[in-house]
């Protein structure tokens, strides 16, 4: 038997009132993908990379709004967010899943119509990795060119990040963290600092003193674990896509993204573990 919505009080017309698709905008959402070349498999390379970019849009949404808590000493606000963030991770993960389907006589059927256009050039991805910390200011060459894409980056570079703030949150907290932590030049990327692990050694070592720190500094380590397998999907992906080819942006590829496995966001919190 057919059922019609109408019946129950389902609006079902349209011609002067908002629907779903005026709402989110889908007309430009789903024109926006326009493949290059005649393989069947450049849709899904596409829509794996554009709804990656969606999800690190909220993530830096959220990471914003974390940063801001912490700054306004809204603690468990921020552990909240970030919590957030961690599962937002989760779901860029399982984007490689999909894409790990591609074959590598599949991707070669459109790999040259990518030119040098390459996931390393992501502004958003880059902004992600200013916010929290990891700040390497040759990472900003790719986006020379626009300057409606480095004006955000060098924004983000001349604030603090959130690790910076969780930090001045807990010298506010009357924890000890170094002047040589709370006033350094914000444009370096951070580098692991043995006063700041005597901090949260402290604080781990008595969480029920210490507790909002001590939750900042689970949440923050939540959000890198999902961060670390993001990176360790992408190296693998990738590898089993194109083996150990140069990549189309230039780097080395598979080799360039496993050093990026031994980067760390937040070293104090994780060579803490060996102490306590």
């Amino acid at each position: 038997m057919s059922y019609d919505p109408a019946k129950d009080g389902a609006q079902t017309d349209f011609q002067s009132r908002m629907s779903y698709g005026d709402y989110l905008r889908l007309d430009q959402i789903l024109s926006a993908q326009r493949p290059l070349s005649r393989a069947h498999d450049e849709m899904l390379f596409i829509v794996q990379h554009q709804t990656s970019e969606l999800w690190m849009k909220l993530a830096l949404h959220e990471i914003d709004a974390a940063r801001a808590a912490v700054a306004g000493d809204r603690a468990p606000e921020a552990a909240k967010i970030l919590a957030r963030v961690s599962r937002i991770f989760e779901q860029l993960n399982s984007a490689w899943d999909v894409l790990r389907t591609l074959t590598p006589v599949e991707y070669g059927g459109f790999r040259e119509d990518l030119a040098q256009s390459s996931g390393f050039q992501s502004h958003q991805y880059r902004l992600i990795e200013y916010a929290v910390g990891n700040r390497n200011l040759a990472m900003l060459k790719p986006h020379a060119h626009r300057p409606d894409l480095l004006a955000p980056l060098e924004a983000e570079l001349a604030r603090p990040s959130l690790y910076d703030e969780v930090l001045r949150f807990l010298a506010r907290r009357g924890l000890p963290v170094p002047e040589t932590a709370l006033n350094r030049d914000l444009r370096r990327t951070w580098t692991t600092d043995e006063g700041v692990m005597a901090v949260w050694e402290t604080v781990y070592r008595d969480p029920a003193t210490h507790w909002a720190g001590y939750e900042l500094g689970e949440k923050l380590v939540d959000f890198e674990d999902y961060f670390r397998r993001w990176r360790f999907n992408h190296v693998t992906t990738v590898e089993r896509i194109i083996g150990f080819k140069r990549g189309t942006g230039g780097t080395a590829g598979v080799s360039y993204l496993r050093r990026m496995l031994e980067v760390e966001l937040f070293p104090e919190l994780w060579g803490l573990r060996s102490r306590l």
